[in-house]
């Protein structure tokens, strides 16, 4: 998943990739469920690259409630500037500005469309992935998927720091509030 530069000759180059699922590897937190289809516009000013395109695919992740995949289609808009990796080689602390989120950095004449790929899914991830907005999650006591089965434990939770507080109130008497005095 290599963009060969020295092949890039005009100041405008289209560039249209297909790539299989497997081609892009990825750590547990979302995987390629079909083929990516990257196509990008190349803009050559001297050793300044400008990449804008768009990149598709079905992504699969985990759903934050019930931690079964599912899958999510993303269609990613991109535009990028790359640079040599020398002009990289600055000395001391400097802050980081608008532009230099959108700059990246190549060596030997190639830049990593595997590396831009990753970056573009990672940023398509929603904060917090589900299923469906109706997702019922797990059952917080045994861990039955509530979107698929039933449980029978009880949905109330008490608190444990005031379990001594229930020692307080005997049997048969009501509880009262503040203002019952």
């Amino acid at each position: 998943m290599i963009l060969d530069l020295s092949r890039i000759h005009g100041p405008r180059e289209r560039v249209e990739r297909l790539y299989r699922a497997p081609a892009l590897e990825t750590d547990d937190e979302f995987r390629v469920a079909s083929d990516i289809r990257l196509v990008f516009g190349v803009e050559r000013a001297d050793a300044r690259f400008r990449l804008a395109g768009r990149a598709e695919a079905t992504l699969e992740l985990p759903c934050g409630r019930c931690l079964e995949w599912y899958r999510l289609p993303v269609d990613l808009a991109f535009d990028l500037t790359y640079l040599p990796q020398a002009a990289n080689a600055g000395e001391g602390e400097l802050e980081v500005t608008e532009d230099d989120l959108e700059t990246g950095f190549y060596e030997d004449d190639q830049i990593d469309l595997a590396q831009l790929l990753r970056e573009q899914f990672y940023l398509a991830l929603p904060m917090k992935p589900l299923c469906t907005p109706e997702c019922r999650g797990l059952c917080p006591q045994c861990g039955t998927n509530l979107n698929t089965g039933s449980c029978s434990c009880r949905a109330t939770w008490e608190d444990p720091r005031l379990a001594p507080l229930k020692d307080l109130i005997t049997p048969g008497t009501e509880e009262s509030g503040p203002g019952d005095r």
